[in-house]
């Protein structure tokens, strides 16, 4: 387990090299991709049951990261700006495999099942992805904090930075926003 100076210094090379790889430095990119990988990995597959499903958005992310480093403003931690991304990333793909999914007709459903597609229908998280898009579309200024603390784990005081308003705010939109969750998860197994 990693003591919280060993983090934080690890927080420090980071940013270093964010400013270094925003500046042009590949050599700094590279390295930057090569210690966040864990993270991104992790960070998609708690959102996405399946491995290949889990891959594609964390190399979404990657991506994403690789083309926007220059955009880290500073502000809240490089792991916690990687974790938004990340995050992000991983709904996109699930929305993806969901239309995806839903787009196939019964005729051109293969013989054996792509787990790619048939994930989204089988995955054990399919019910909380579709609350977090029940809540988007009823209370959008709820869904950043909750998935930044409850799967992105991040401290309330990190969410606070990363998302520009106060600790009570953050503190509030959470709790709102899992008892929304609540109220979803119940009437879908009502």
């Amino acid at each position: 387990m990693t003591s919280t100076s060993e983090a934080e210094a690890n927080e420090r090379e980071l940013r270093a090299l964010a400013g270094a790889a925003a500046a042009g430095d590949t050599a700094a990119l590279e390295e930057v991709l090569r210690r966040i990988y864990p993270l991104v990995m992790k960070r998609t597959s708690r959102f996405l049951p399946c491995l290949q499903d889990a891959e594609e958005a964390c190399q979404d992310a990657m991506t994403s990261i690789a083309r926007k480093i220059g955009s880290y403003a500073g502000t809240g931690s490089f792991s916690g700006w990687v974790t938004v991304i990340a995050s992000n990333s991983a709904r996109q793909t699930y929305r993806s495999l969901k239309r995806r999914s839903a787009e196939q007709t019964t005729e051109e459903l293969p013989e054996a099942k792509d787990p790619r597609t048939t994930s989204v229908i089988a995955g054990s998280r399919i019910d909380l992805l579709e609350a977090i898009d029940k809540m988007e579309q009823s209370n959008p200024a709820l869904v950043e904090a909750f998935i930044l603390r409850d799967l992105g784990s991040l401290p309330y005081d990190e969410i606070a930075e990363q998302l520009g308003v106060p600790l009570g705010t953050v503190k509030a939109r959470i709790h709102d926003a899992r008892a929304v969750m609540r109220r979803h998860l119940i009437e879908k197994f009502a």
